[in-house]
């Protein structure tokens, strides 16, 4: 603390340092000064509980929107449901709204309009994500289910099975191992979207970050830090991920 101090008072006053003299100012001050990292700690919390959340709304989300629309696409002509339709038809205007506009602005209504009396920014970030998400998930998930061969389905059904069961047990098993790598990539571009919660008042890792730097009025390693914590959590998903795909290819050859 003490060398800190003293090499604080040097490079405040402009006197000459050394290049990590000065590096191990702005390291201690970002991260071990008054343990400033107990803040990053608490922002990784947040965003992996945010991510968490949003995973689950999204991938519910995406799965009941891409089956009811693969159910809808792949009626026979004169064989047309109306409630399927209607269904299908507000699930259009869904994805098409929130592909439209940006996570910005999605975060920023639902935290300062529609769940303004709010005080759990978190969890509103995380409903927003999630409910975003699902829009791109469904999308990957109906391109997965509609490359499944068609003779899947009259098989099953053939077998006695009904359509939800015929989904269920052929048809999204053999999607999901077309659709993981792109669902991956997607999850892992949530994990990053976490980091505009903090436009709402959400409390993560940029939150804490920004929050150094308005201390110590230098942003490089703060800001620094929270991308390289950012880059562990992104490598130990992708590797989480790999061993999964790993798993299933195992799986087709047994």
């Amino acid at each position: 603390m003490e060398q800190y101090e003293a090499l604080k008072a040097l490079v405040t006053a402009g006197e000459p340092v050394t290049v990590w003299q000065k590096l191990y100012v702005y390291v201690y001050q970002a991260f071990i000064y008054k343990d400033r990292w107990k803040q990053y700690l608490n922002g990784v919390q947040t965003t992996l509980y945010v991510t968490a959340i949003a995973l689950l709304i999204g991938v519910f989300l995406g799965l009941i929107v891409a089956i009811v629309r693969t159910a809808h696409d792949q009626q026979r002509k004169g064989h047309r449901n109306v409630l399927l339709g209607a269904i299908n038809f507000v699930f259009n205007i869904y994805v098409t709204v929130i592909r439209g506009t940006p996570m910005m602005v999605q975060l920023m209504i639902m935290g300062f309009v529609i769940f303004a009396s709010s005080k759990d920014f978190a969890l509103v970030g995380a409903l927003t994500l999630g409910i975003n998400s699902g829009a791109y998930t469904s999308e990957i998930i109906r391109g997965g289910l509609m490359a499944v061969d068609v003779g899947q389905m009259e098989a099953g059904r053939s077998l006695g099975l009904g359509y939800t069961d015929t989904m269920r047990f052929v048809i999204v098993p053999q999607a999901v191992k077309a659709i993981l790598p792109a669902l991956g990539n997607e999850f892992i571009v949530l994990l990053k979207d976490t980091s505009l919660i903090s436009v709402i008042g959400g409390k993560e890792l940029i939150y804490a970050a920004r929050g150094v730097v308005s201390r110590t009025y230098e942003a490089m390693f703060p800001f620094l830090g929270a991308a390289l914590i950012y880059l562990v959590l992104v490598m130990a998903f992708t590797w989480l991920l790999s061993i999964f795909e790993r798993r299933l290819r195992a799986s087709d050859r047994r």
